[in-house]
């Protein structure tokens, strides 16, 4: 079997966070799985922090382009499933639409796979301007009713990343991680905690936290790949595939499609994304 993993960010920029993925990763999969990593495509942002375009609406769905042109090549290069590992998964429904594999979404199935560990489930975050995104986005998910709220997790994307390059410092950032987390189950009463952006929560699978203040913390790299890897099981056993019916997941014309990528110029966009 053989995932695609897609990243927001540019992992050639990164390269800390890029070999704690792999070695995450081959931890998590089973022997006869192949990951391949893939970033955005370097220069996507102006430093190695993709925060500063992700805050604002506009920009966010500009660059989740990539993530279209690269769910395209993964189905032309004979990969078994893609996953998206942002906790937005840019674009995972409309994504969904144009290419026959699995197609997991980090926030989403840790969020869904959260109502089996817990009746509530909260999230902690470092990009301060997305705060109103989330709210917003679990409606969107349909699971607005076991959103038990969101919490700052008192450390920044500098801060996470240095917890990845210097051991010496991971203590201290995942204790202020932490001690945030409690705030977060204190006062929602959260059962389950989702860290929000993917290093944050590689960081404290890392650091060995299963819980938080008595709440579950979700692992969800784990959750993303073991999730793939079943979603291509159950295809093989069953075949079972996402639904086609109704406007948000019906398909399009395959030879529309490739005519609205070429009238935008951006149909060769998918040959630029990184392997890492």
């Amino acid at each position: 079997m053989r995932i695609w993993h897609q990243s927001f960010t540019v992992l050639q920029d990164l390269p800390a966070y890029a070999d704690a993925l792999k070695l995450r990763i081959g931890e998590v999969v089973r022997p006869d799985t192949e990951v391949v990593l893939h970033g955005q495509i370097p220069g996507t942002y102006t430093s190695d922090y993709p925060g500063s375009d992700l805050a604002y609406g506009v920009l966010y769905w500009m660059h989740g382009l990539q993530w279209l042109a690269a769910a395209r090549e993964a189905q032309q290069q004979g990969f078994d499933a893609m996953v998206l590992a942002s906790i937005a998964g840019p674009m995972a429904r409309e994504i969904r639409t144009i290419v026959d594999i699995p197609v997991v979404g980090y926030g989403e199935a840790a969020f869904n796979l959260a109502g089996l560990y817990g009746r509530r489930a909260g999230m902690l975050f470092f990009i301060k301007e997305r705060l109103d995104f989330w709210p917003e986005q679990l409606r969107h998910w349909g699971l607005e009713n076991r959103f038990a709220g969101i919490e700052h997790a008192g450390v920044s994307f500098k801060d996470v990343l240095a917890g990845h390059m210097d051991p010496s410092r991971r203590d201290a950032v995942v204790a202020r991680i932490v001690e945030q987390g409690e705030k977060l189950v204190r006062e929602t009463g959260a059962d389950v905690i989702v860290p929000g952006e993917l290093p944050m929560n590689l960081l404290l699978s890392k650091a060995g936290v299963e819980r938080i203040g008595g709440a579950t913390v979700v692992d969800g790299l784990a959750v993303s790949f073991k999730m793939a890897e079943m979603m291509v099981d159950l295809r093989r056993l069953s075949g079972m595939r996402p639904s086609n019916h109704g406007y948000f997941h019906q398909s399009p014309d395959p030879r529309r499609f490739e005519q609205v990528l070429q009238f935008y110029g951006v149909s060769e966009l998918g040959s630029k994304i990184p392997e890492c």
